[in-house]
């Protein structure tokens, strides 16, 4: 019984989530897909946590904390950020290179929070699972922040990889699609991670974190809603650029 509810605590921030941009989808998807997208998600999380540690190995052998707020730091966008966000835009792309249901400008984040919520509620079922005692304030924790930020990055990563897709071919805006999600997910773990250095920074960081991440999941409501109204006025086909 209480595997089934931690399972059941892990899994369902990222439903929850996944079912709240789902109803914003003017224009339904295939489930197929969807699924498709979720297990890509779900599938790149051992390559990640392979490279992770191989990195973490060998840049932080000593451990990240015993050099101070830098070592911190490195190790948010190095081990964590660049790789996580890297591999959920090769899942991404492996789900829209061919796809003719990819057809409006919100579908690309549509795909992208399928994508990073198939890969945060599997990182958070090992969170919880390796939590044998205060799996319950973990849980309560990563619901409130680090699910809901991979949801975030995901719209993020989403709302440039349509807007590359449909409107701007740049490379600034290709540049975008990775470096955006990249300096959220990395500002957000340099915060997270800055407890573990001095707890009177960590918690000063804390109340840094809570303010980013309100901005944060204010900037992607913004991104969402703002491909929302372009899909209201202008319905593009796969393939085909519009102007802005």
């Amino acid at each position: 019984m209480d595997t089934l509810i931690i399972l059941t605590s892990a899994i369902l921030p990222a439903v929850a989530l996944w079912l709240f941009i789902w109803k914003k989808d003017p224009q339904k998807e295939p489930t197929g897909q969807l699924l498709k997208a979720v297990l890509w998600g779900v599938g790149i999380c051992i390559p990640v946590a392979s490279l992770e540690m191989v990195l973490d190995t060998a840049l932080f052998a000593d451990g990240a904390e015993s050099y101070g707020l830098v070592g911190t730091t490195l190790r948010a966008f190095i081990v964590a950020a660049i790789p996580e966000e890297s591999f959920k835009l090769l899942a991404l792309w492996l789900v829209l290179r061919r796809n003719p249901y990819f057809d409006e400008h919100f579908d690309g984040i549509v795909y992208a929070v399928c994508v990073g919520l198939g890969f945060a509620a599997i990182e958070n079922v090992f969170y919880l699972f390796g939590e044998s005692e205060n799996w319950v304030s973990v849980a309560i924790a990563r619901a409130l922040l680090a699910v809901p930020g991979h949801y975030a990055f995901a719209i993020l990563m989403g709302y440039y990889y349509s807007i590359h897709h449909f409107v701007d071919r740049s490379p600034k805006t290709a540049a975008c699609i990775l470096l955006v999600p990249v300096l959220a997910h990395g500002i957000y773990d340099a915060l997270a991670l800055s407890g573990t250095v001095d707890p009177g920074i960590g918690g000063l960081a804390f109340l840094v974190l809570i303010y980013f991440c309100v901005k944060m999941h204010r900037r992607a409501r913004t991104k969402a809603l703002a491909l929302i109204e372009r899909d209201s006025y202008s319905k593009p086909t796969s393939g085909q650029s519009t102007t802005a």
